[in-house]
């Protein structure tokens, strides 16, 4: 072989090698980025004063989009029409804001945009960017800062408005209902506010969950809070102001009646039916009777008549109390009767402290005792004495039962009978009890209690109520039977001796009645108790 030829083979064989190489190997695509975009300039600059332009660009290092911008960027003092921000749904190296009306004279303006600037290709954001320029010849520079939690809920909402009213000739307490406040911000995700750049003055302090984000209080779908004494800048810019949210209860209001059956017309209601009641105006037989009973989830009264006769309409006078009188419409039609439909409030298993309850979607009229029979996993008939709740139109069974059995109850057909002539068919309902040992225990001693009485009560994690205890003195509350989990438990101080928590009004300067949570979830095992002391301060 030649010299020239083996140096061409070489070269090749080289070149074999660095490829094969090549292949083994994959190519990296480097560190994630995380770093947030960073600003560079604005025009007009951040904190201009003066300021008679009607756009801004704001500029960054890398493309940026806008995140959840509808909550995340709030604008103070509010404006109507919002400005145009861009960009919505697309990148951009700067972001535009273009203003639709005229701005206020000497004012300082504050842009905050929250978390909602992020990079284009990994969302990392940068936090709580603010741009701030006057209108005037120099910026406001006061501040308050605070925190917002819930008046009953354990965990606040996120997201929450926090706004200061300023107090001059025209303010009243009902501007809330009708005007955007002066100055806003929002807690975002956290329990804590500021409020910059403000001028000296005095002003209303409230907080809203704010539903519609239009900066404007509607009791129907808005939680409020407010502070109650008036904030006079400069002099509070040292306080951490605390505000707790609450839901109003509205005032009392009856709402269209709908028949929904043959025999049935609904009633809804706004607030509290505490002594509602329904007459009918129209000419009815000499032999009508109703029956009403109240919805289990929603503010409505159930309300049955017979027999049926004709008419195109009923008229209805319904009263609440002495401050509730109106006259209401129904049409009116003949229509498919109801046929009975029951249901129970056991899933699975039957609590020790709980009675079996047997439910209707129609009145329940009378109920044949001999014709329900009641018997154990062993075909044991079990004694039980049962009791017709004509107002929550339930029917409750009491009787002894023991642990780790499983019980049967037959309605045979005509047990029940409902008030427009309806009779159950043949049903069985099959449910059973645990173990005690399935349970636990919490004996939970309140300490350094100022006024009696309170209420304990626990919830789960997610808030949701579980039971209650009333304590009238100095003594060990026992929450007994508690399934296996983690359990929250809050004390109300029932100022006012009603045995409930009392929500607050905002237009009486009411507060709601204070509620204090132990500090952490308590852990409930089966077969277990727990002593724990509650420290109130």
């Amino acid at each position: 072989m030649c010299k020239r030829s083996h140096t061409l083979l070489v070269t090749i064989f080289s070149l074999f090698l660095m490829v094969s190489c090549a292949k083994k190997g994959t190519i990296s695509g480097g560190e994630k980025d995380e770093i947030p975009p960073k600003f560079i300039k604005a025009n007009p600059p951040n904190f201009s004063t003066n300021f008679n332009r009607d756009e801004i660009r704001i500029y960054f290092d890398e493309y940026v989009k806008l995140k959840d911008p509808q909550k995340q960027i709030i604008i103070s003092p509010p404006m109507d029409p919002k400005p145009q921000i861009t960009p919505l749904g697309g990148a951009s190296k700067y972001i535009k804001i273009k203003f639709l009306d005229t701005l206020l004279e000497n004012t300082t303006y504050s842009i905050n945009f929250g978390q909602s600037v992020v990079d284009n290709n990994e969302g990392n954001a940068n936090p709580f960017f603010r741009y701030v320029f006057s209108t005037g010849d120099s910026l406001d520079s006061l501040g308050i800062r605070g925190t917002v939690g819930d008046a009953l809920e354990k965990k606040a909402d996120p997201f929450i408005t926090v706004a200061l009213y300023e107090i001059d000739e025209n303010y009243s307490d009902s501007l809330v209902f009708q005007q955007v406040p002066r100055y806003v911000t929002s807690t975002l995700d956290s329990i804590n506010f500021n409020l910059d750049n403000l001028k000296a003055g005095k002003y209303k302090l409230i907080a809203l969950k704010d539903a519609a984000t239009n900066y404007t209080y509607e009791p129907k779908q808005d939680k409020i809070g407010f502070y109650e004494e008036i904030v006079t800048l400069p002099s509070d810019t040292s306080k951490v102001f605390s505000i707790n949210l609450f839901k109003e209860i509205l005032d009392f209001k009856a709402l269209k009646p709908k028949q929904v059956s043959k025999n049935e017309i609904i009633f809804g209601y706004e607030g509290i039916a505490d002594s509602m009641n329904i007459n009918l105006l129209s000419k009815a037989p000499e032999n009508f009777e109703t029956r009403v009973f109240p919805d289990k989830e929603k503010d409505t009264l159930h309300y049955w008549f017979r027999p049926f006769f004709e008419a195109d309409s009923l008229i209805f006078e319904v009263a609440n109390g002495k401050n509730f009188r109106d006259t209401l419409v129904a049409r009116f039609k003949d229509q498919y009767k109801d046929s009975i439909k029951l249901s129970n409030n056991v899933k699975g298993s039957l609590a020790f402290n709980e009675d079996f309850r047997i439910f209707s979607n129609t009145p329940m009229e009378t109920i044949d005792e001999k014709l329900i029979s009641l018997t154990d996993k062993d075909t044991i008939e079990v004694p039980f004495s049962l009791q017709l709740d004509k107002v929550k139109n339930e029917a409750i069974f009491a009787f002894e039962r023991t642990e780790s059995n499983s019980y049967t109850v037959e309605l045979l057909p005509e047990a029940i009978t409902d008030f427009i002539g309806n009779v159950n068919d043949s049903i069985t309902i099959n449910f059973r009890t645990k173990k005690l040992a399935d349970y636990g225990t919490i004996f939970l001693t309140l300490q350094n209690v100022k006024k009696y009485p309170v209420l304990i009560q626990a919830t789960d994690e997610k808030g949701n109520f579980i039971s209650e205890k009333l304590v009238t003195k100095e003594e060990t509350a026992i929450f007994d039977n508690l399934n296996p989990g983690k359990y929250n438990f809050r004390v109300i101080f029932d100022s006012n001796n009603n045995g409930k928590w009392d929500t607050g009004n905002f237009l009486k300067g009411i507060q709601p009645e204070k509620v204090v949570y132990f500090p952490e979830s308590i852990e409930v095992r089966a077969n277990w108790e727990l002593k724990q002391p509650f420290v109130l301060e």
